[in-house]
């Protein structure tokens, strides 16, 4: 089943149990709209909708509120919940301990006077409060002030809040924010220079894996033995020989050296050939140790230099490797390049890099999500590579496979002001497009808007929106589709 058959079949439960739970109050009231007041607020972590009756001074009217967390867009799921409601300096009151339903508390507050109220309400420790809510001397004058307030839209889609809840949405601000040029480039991962290390053979020699468990991949520790050099059974270069040769020259040197230090003390030898047999002694001593630590029984074990993974396996089992030689890579893969490739003609741009995207398997990551930061850019191009290298390191944070590639959109510093939406807030249709503006936290207009550059996560808008403005970044094809389906009643779904 493919997604979008998913999300028709999503709308389509939502639209048909938000309908037939309140059949019978639709049917009673068909022919008859009642006006509510239509009222919203934003803290740091919490989205308040509320509908409530038109105030009237004295009297007691239901404010149903719907709260949301803005860190997932899901509801409430426990209280308690403290409205106060402050009109002309005078205030009431309510605390809910429980919730009728999650997200949802209907409560019921007489307005204290007349004039403009504020409602604050009290949520988990965070603040939310809503103001100009009117409060009129009497029924007429209240329905008349709710009914001018009624938010309406020709072209409004309704979403509401129990449908929202259900699915993977979210709003966000439109922002008006410095945004300069975009340079979209092909880039490719690798790890740092000193997050890996090769391990070189130290002599010539038949090389085998120390155990089964040596493969591309594997975890190794520092210190851990990999491999092993043997020249044992080679007629040249035979590693034996040469321990033992080595073993041999230090014995004789020591015995060397002793015995003239003892003749120099007679003066039977002079002081140039005591030192001159003490250098000897010396370099025989060093190259007879590093023997002996390298070395046992005619062979060289391969150790890993850090713990991290095995990256590469430069040889086989049993394959002949010259001292020197590369053996292996070990990676801690960390710390990690990327490196992306840019036409010449941006070159003037390359200087005045702010920040770049990463497009890693349909994810976009930021350059400060990855703690990363520019390290280089090339002042040069040839023949065989035309295009200018740009270098940015980062820290490993979501497991990222050194060699893969990515698309990287790498923005300049700019002081002019442009207004930006999430690109996923964008929908298409026959090559123009739209985002749904937020009207309500459930009633949302569709606008087509003029595009510019886009950094990845965030696209500029030329034209059709003002910062400032909310609209939704996700679950807007569930919008649109919920418009395909009919509207509902803006009530749906909600009772007072």
């Amino acid at each position: 089943m493919s997604k979008i058959t998913n999300y028709i079949l999503i709308i389509a439960s939502c639209l048909f149990v938000g309908c037939h739970s309140h059949h019978d109050e639709a049917h009673e009231h068909e022919h008859e709209h009642e006006a509510v007041l239509q009222l919203t607020g934003y803290s740091e972590h919490w989205e308040v909708y509320a509908e409530a009756d038109p105030m009237i001074a004295g009297k007691e009217g239901c404010v149903l509120a719907h709260f949301t967390r803005l860190e997932d867009f899901k509801p409430l799921t426990k209280g308690p919940v403290t409205l106060v409601f402050t009109v002309a300096g005078k205030s009431v009151r309510v605390t809910a301990d429980s919730l009728e339903q999650p997200g949802i508390i209907d409560f019921d507050v007489t307005a204290p006077a007349v004039g403009t109220g504020t409602l604050t309400f009290y949520v988990e420790g965070d603040t939310v409060i809503i103001r100009d809510v009117p409060v009129c001397k009497d029924e007429e004058a209240a329905h008349e002030t709710a009914e001018a307030r009624e938010v309406k839209s020709a072209n409004g889609v309704t979403f509401t809040k129990e449908q929202s809840w259900k699915v993977d949405f979210a709003t966000d601000l439109c922002r008006s924010e410095p945004f300069g040029q975009v340079v979209k480039a092909m880039a490719q991962i690798s790890s740092s220079q000193g997050d890996e290390q090769i391990i070189t053979a130290k002599s010539s020699g038949i090389v085998l894996v120390s155990n089964s468990n040596v493969l591309v991949g594997q975890a190794v520790s520092s210190g851990q033995a990999l491999f092993t050099v043997e020249s044992g059974e080679l007629a040249d270069n035979n590693l034996a020989v040469r321990v033992q040769e080595a073993a041999s020259e230090y014995s004789r040197a020591k015995s060397e050296y002793e015995r003239k230090k003892e003749l120099a003390k007679d003066k039977i030898v002079s002081e140039s050939d005591l030192n001159r047999a003490k250098s000897e002694f010396e370099a025989a001593e060093a190259a007879y140790n590093n023997y002996r630590r390298n070395f046992s029984n005619g062979k060289t074990s391969l150790r890993s230099p850090m713990g991290g993974f095995i990256k590469q396996i430069f040889v086989q089992n049993g394959q002949y490797v010259e001292a020197g030689q590369p053996v292996a890579s070990v990676s801690k893969n960390k710390n990690l390049l990327i490196q992306a490739n840019v036409q010449p003609k941006y070159y003037a741009l390359l200087s005045n890099i702010a920040t770049a995207n990463f497009n890693i398997n349909g994810t976009v990551y930021s350059l400060e999500d990855l703690q990363g930061k520019v390290v280089s850019y090339g002042h040069s191009t040839d023949a065989s590579n035309p295009q200018i290298p740009v270098i940015f390191q980062i820290s490993n944070t979501v497991d990222l496979l050194p060699g893969a590639y990515v698309d990287t959109y790498i923005r300049t510093q700019s002081e002019t002001p442009a207004v930006t939406v999430p690109k996923s807030a964008l929908v298409e249709e026959m090559g123009s497009f739209f985002v749904f503006v937020q009207l309500t936290p459930e009633l949302f207009e569709k606008r087509e808007v003029e595009t510019g550059v886009t950094d990845g996560i965030r696209t500029e808008i030329r034209s059709g929106l003002q910062g400032g403005e909310r609209v939704v970044s996700r679950g807007a094809i569930l919008v649109k589709l919920a418009q395909a389906s009919g509207k509902l009643d803006p009530h749906a779904g909600h009772h007072h």
